[in-house]
């Protein structure tokens, strides 16, 4: 934070208070123009020396994250004269800043956002990891700087401009969250997934570049046997170095999922000691993983532990829109809140399985994809545009493949844009009377001669994973003061994927995550049926016909949208239609304006 008072930055940093419970920090440079705030989370050298913001020379450092690679570097680093005073990564990042400078940021091996700050050149760096796991928000008004972990501390500054950005609001009413560096606040933006940015204090001036970004396919052909032995020796390390990298307890969130089910193989061949968690749904068998996440804890021996999820009281909702700083439409959120509240009572830290999907095609849509993509060959363009044209204005939100069909209008990158969309065009102009055809956004994230499965991946990588998933997962477990690292979305593993696995092994128009299952089917369990593909999810329809719906319909009632729509979604669902996810974004947006209360 530049040009602030002592008493607002300490403000804004307590703010954040469940991300750090464990101690807290304030510095300010000589000038008092820089100032950095820190909440701790002790995971690495518990002791005092951990405290930040730590000091080096003439450099400062807020650090949010874990390296996983520290120790490595630390021993480079050592090779090269540096001396070390504490067993925190912290001080291996300061030294690894010293000798290299901001391209140290490539050297990094994990998940962070910083901010460090260069008094002897004024200075400033902010940065996120490659996959973006960890979040950065910036608002810059041309006078001050301000920089945080959470939305909510920026907005408790003072004199912080609290007005909606439409076109973000379009854009979550479009995918169920707000993608990219856009930002539901004006004037505020997200440092993106493998961004650096470098500000001038005495100037000014804001420069940013991407110091990390997805490697180009490589041409040459691999076997099948070689690449599924290198996904092994690549996922044993990567959880190998992210159960070392901790001096506190670790668990796993297992589902029974090809990817947690892997993690927790490979941390079975690290330590005796595993402890897994899961969350069961009795009475709901299609949203009930339980049984098959006992199978592998039985199969690895694990202490393993059970949380049967009732319907959660529609109270957590509030709590969780503030949380959450922008609105998110994912119910998963609440499954995700419990399961952290759960395994916070055992460790304060816990591996998950995210990103699998993302590298190795493991969704269903990107089998739709395939086999939309045989259709266009024998559907002639004018009749697509009909088509795409009818389902938008004929069929209603909720009505099974009506976001495909409009998305079938032109070629790939419209499809993709209309994957899991929440309100097209039409149904967005009716809520809001204005519309910005947002959905655009995804289909412009990628170069268009990429493979259409390269296109989809990429894409979801770029957006859907780091705007969404990684944001309900940071934010529910960082509200239980516990921190979920990802194997999966260890840099070397990403470039693996995106790199090295050729598209016949991630998904065909038939299977999806074909490598990854190759491994399971080696390691894991015979009885445990990994073809399956169910997501973490609540069982929302069923909840919505009890409290849950009369709280929704109640509270719509005086939400900002349209309220003609608003009953046509209500009794579509009452006829059978899927709008209950529909009708929690509108939700969760609502209890997300009566938390901030921004000015519309």
């Amino acid at each position: 934070m530049r040009d602030a008072q002592p008493v607002a930055l300490e403000a804004m940093r307590d703010t954040m208070q469940h991300r750090g419970p464990d101690d807290a920090g304030l510095w300010w440079s000589r000038d008092r123009r820089v100032g950095l705030a820190h909440r701790r989370l002790a995971i690495i050298d518990l002791s005092p020396g951990g405290h930040q913001p730590m000091i080096a020379g003439d450099l400062a450092v807020a650090f949010n994250g874990e390296i996983y690679n520290f120790l490595d570097l630390r021993h480079e680093l050592e090779q090269k004269g540096h001396s070390f005073h504490t067993a925190s990564d912290t001080e291996v990042l300061l030294a690894a800043y010293q000798e290299w400078g901001a391209a140290c940021l490539a050297r990094l091996n994990g998940m962070f956002a910083l901010a460090l700050y260069d008094e002897r050149n004024a200075k400033l760096l902010l940065a996120r990891d490659r996959a973006g796991e960890k979040p950065l928000f910036v608002h810059h008004d041309g006078r001050r700087l301000l920089f945080a972990s959470e939305l909510k501390a920026l907005v408790d500054a003072p004199g912080f401009p609290r007005q909606i950005d439409h076109d973000a609001l379009s854009m979550y009413l479009a995918y169920g969250y707000v993608p990219g560096e856009h930002c539901i606040w004006r004037g505020a933006w997200k440092v993106r997934q493998g961004e650096a940015v470098e500000y001038d204090v005495t100037s000014g001036e804001i420069r940013r570049w991407n110091y990390w970004n997805l490697p180009e396919p490589e041409a040459a052909i691999v076997s099948a046997e070689e690449l599924e032995q290198e996904l092994e020796t690549l996922l044993a390390d990567a959880v190998r170095r992210q159960l070392v990298a901790a001096d506190v307890p670790v668990g796993i969130l297992l589902s029974g999922g090809v990817d947690s089910s892997l993690v927790t193989a490979m941390a079975a061949r690290v330590t005796p000691h595993v402890k897994t968690f899961t969350v069961s749904f009795p009475g709901h068998p299609a949203y009930d993983e339980s049984a098959h996440a006992r199978i592998v804890a039985r199969a690895f021996g694990t202490e393993h532990t059970e949380l049967a999820a009732s319907a959660a009281s529609v109270d957590i909702l509030p709590r969780l829109a503030r949380q959450y700083d922008e609105p998110i439409a994912d119910e998963s959120i609440v499954p995700t809140y419990l399961v952290c509240q759960l395994i916070r009572q055992h460790a304060a830290v816990a591996l998950g399985g995210d990103g699998g999907d993302e590298l190795f095609a493991g969704y269903p849509h990107y089998s739709w994809l395939l086999r939309q993509e045989r259709l266009r060959r024998f559907i002639p363009l004018p009749l697509r545009h009909v088509m795409s044209a009818a389902a938008a204005h004929l069929l209603p939100p909720g009505f099974r493949a009506r976001n495909h069909l409009i998305g079938f209008r032109d070629g790939v990158g419209e499809s993709i844009a209309h994957i899991n969309l929440f309100f097209d065009h039409v149904t967005r102009r009716g809520l809001l009377g204005y519309d910005g055809r947002v959905e655009r956004y995804r289909a412009t994230l990628v170069r268009g001669d990429r493979s259409l499965l390269r296109r989809a991946t990429e894409t979801d990588f770029r957006s859907t994973m780091v705007d969404a998933y990684l944001v309900k997962v940071d934010r529910a477990s960082m509200l239980t003061s516990l921190e979920i690292r990802a194997p999966f979305l260890d840099h070397r593993l990403v470039d693996f994927a995106f790199r090295r696995v050729p598209d016949e092994l991630k998904a065909t128009a038939n299977e999806r995550k074909i490598l990854p299952r190759r491994l399971a089917r080696r390691i894991l369990p015979r009885e445990l049926d990994i073809d399956r593909k169910q997501g973490f999810s609540l069982p929302l329809a069923t909840w919505f016909t009890e409290g849950w719906g009369r709280f929704i319909e109640e509270l719509l009632q005086e939400s900002i949208f349209d309220k003609k729509v608003v009953r046509s979604l209500l009794r579509g669902q009452r006829r059978g239609l899927r709008n209950e996810n529909r009708l929690f974004a509108l939700t969760m947006f609502e209890l997300w304006r009566r938390q901030y209360r921004p000015e519309l």
